[in-house]
């Protein structure tokens, strides 16, 4: 037998072949294969066992209402109890305050604070303030070394000090010269303190530590509050060295005010951009891509809403799932849609940030998508077999 009569023979057995490895399970083709009815994951993932990362496969959980009134349960906190999911996660980080209250420290004096020492009755000892002069242009400034000089007192160190020490100190070296001292000491202006706002807040910068303590919200506050980008759960707290975590939403959701620490001198608040509050929509939607959480709440039917909602041509409603991996076990979610009530079970369903929805795609969409890359390939070999060559009498050349 010729080799030219077998090339066409084999070329249409190679076709055949082709056709008949793609019937059988499709997985010479990419993206082809299926994720349905499968309950645990197809691939290992880490899972956390003790102090060590091990390779495992997860359950895959069906949502269902039993399975959202369990989120519920564990994501509301009891009356009074001032948590939340964020603060749960984070329960064993330190913390600036401790549980305990506390009394409200007094400011304390420190180098270049302005103070105004007011002596009764003796206003030779009282630089008055006048009318072309401010308060802080005729107060006392603290020296850099936190020392102070008043008449007939002398220098007097004044460092870490309140204004209620100051004035029994300096009263108690006047008595020597005044019967009866009546001495009055306010604060002019704070300067020797202060703190640091940045990130996505209204007013990056500097705020001054007043007599009025300052916490986290106020500092907040008083850098003009958050900007559209700011993410509430992440306001980071940088303390000598140690930086904690501040969940300010949980503050406004459920009060929990036991985050919201005084501030202290040199402390560096820095709030958070949400871009990390991202959750991913892929598969068969129509506008499949990332999305940011807005305050971290958002439910799977906005998700897939938002997304343009399933692809009503190419998409299984049967198979929807959402894959969660920031935890210490990776949770993955299963919903069958076919129902359209079930999405009232996607719309209690929320969201955490780095969630991965996947809508599978039907089957018969899997079948055209193999039909779709093997007939070019089955066309070009057709017509290879199908060549004439004039040369060799219409023939296929000799080999």
């Amino acid at each position: 037998m010729k080799m030219s009569s077998l090339v066409p023979g084999r070329i249409r057995h190679l076709s055949i072949a082709l056709a008949v490895s793609a019937l059988a399970g499709c997985s010479l083709v990419p993206g082809n294969q299926s994720y349905s009815d499968r309950d645990e994951s197809a691939v290992m993932l880490p899972v956390q066992q003790g102090d060590a990362l091990v390779p495992a496969h997860i359950q895959i959980k069906p949502i269902t209402a039993e399975l959202i009134v369990d989120m519920f349960k564990a994501a509301r906190p009891p009356i009074g109890d001032g948590t939340s999911v964020a603060r749960k996660a984070t329960e064993n980080e330190p913390r600036p305050g401790g549980k305990d209250a506390r009394p409200t420290p007094e400011y304390k004096l420190g180098p270049g604070d302005i103070i105004s020492i007011i002596v009764w009755d003796h206003p030779e000892l009282t630089i008055p303030a006048g009318s072309f002069r401010t308060a802080e242009q005729a107060g006392t400034v603290v020296a850099d070394d936190g020392t102070i000089y008043f008449p007939y007192a002398g220098v007097v160190s004044v460092l870490g000090k309140t204004t209620s020490e100051v004035r029994k100190l300096l009263s108690a070296k006047l008595t020597r010269y005044i019967e009866q001292v009546q001495l009055d000491v306010r604060m002019v202006a704070f300067r020797s303190q202060q703190v640091y706002v940045v990130g996505e807040v209204a007013k990056p910068g500097i705020q001054q530590v007043t007599d009025i303590p300052m916490t986290v919200i106020e500092a907040v506050n008083r850098a003009g509050g958050f900007t559209p980008e700011a993410d509430y759960s992440r306001v980071l707290l940088t303390r000598r060295g140690t930086t904690y975590l501040v969940d300010i939403q949980a503050m406004y959701d459920y009060g929990a005010t036991a985050q919201n620490a005084l501030l202290e001198n040199g402390d560096i608040i820095n709030v958070a951009d949400r871009s990390y509050n991202k959750i991913f929509v892929l598969g068969e939607v129509v506008r499949p891509g990332s999305q940011v959480m807005n305050k971290k709440r958002s439910t799977l039917a906005e998700a897939l809403s938002d997304a343009g909602y399933i692809s009503q041509t190419t998409s299984n409603p049967r198979w929807i799932y959402v894959m969660r991996g920031d935890t210490e076990t990776p949770e993955l979610f299963h919903l069958d849609s076919r129902l359209p009530d079930a999405m009232l079970l996607a719309d209690r369903f929320p969201l955490r940030p780095r969630d991965v929805v996947y809508v599978d795609a039907a089957a018969v969409v899997r079948w055209q998508r193999v039909i779709s890359n093997i007939l070019p390939t089955a066309t070009m070999l057709n017509l290879t077999s199908q060549t004439q060559y004039p040369l060799f009498g219409g023939k296929q050349p000799p080999y």
